[in-house]
């Protein structure tokens, strides 16, 4: 019996994957917090769709491995007034 967090969790592995987003990108896409989501992909996602949570598992590590060098791009960009 799917519910519809079991689908929102779903929804979410397909959109990262499809569009390499980040949690806060996918949060704000479907207009819930940052912590729902990582919620929904590390805690239920696997339960429901092991196979979905390994594929969306790969993108939100490379994206942690990547996060400082985003930051430092977007302080970058603060100070030279992009």
């Amino acid at each position: 019996m799917r519910t519809n967090i079991e689908e929102r969790a779903c929804d979410l592995a397909v959109y990262i994957i499809e569009h390499k987003a980040t949690v806060r990108a996918a949060a704000k896409a479907f207009g819930i917090s940052k912590s729902t989501v990582h919620k929904d992909l590390s805690e239920r996602l696997p339960n429901y769709n092991r196979s979905l949570y390994l594929q969306v598992k790969e993108i939100l590590d490379l994206n942690k491995a990547e996060r400082h060098i985003r930051g430092g791009i977007a302080t970058r960009r603060k100070y030279k007034g992009e």
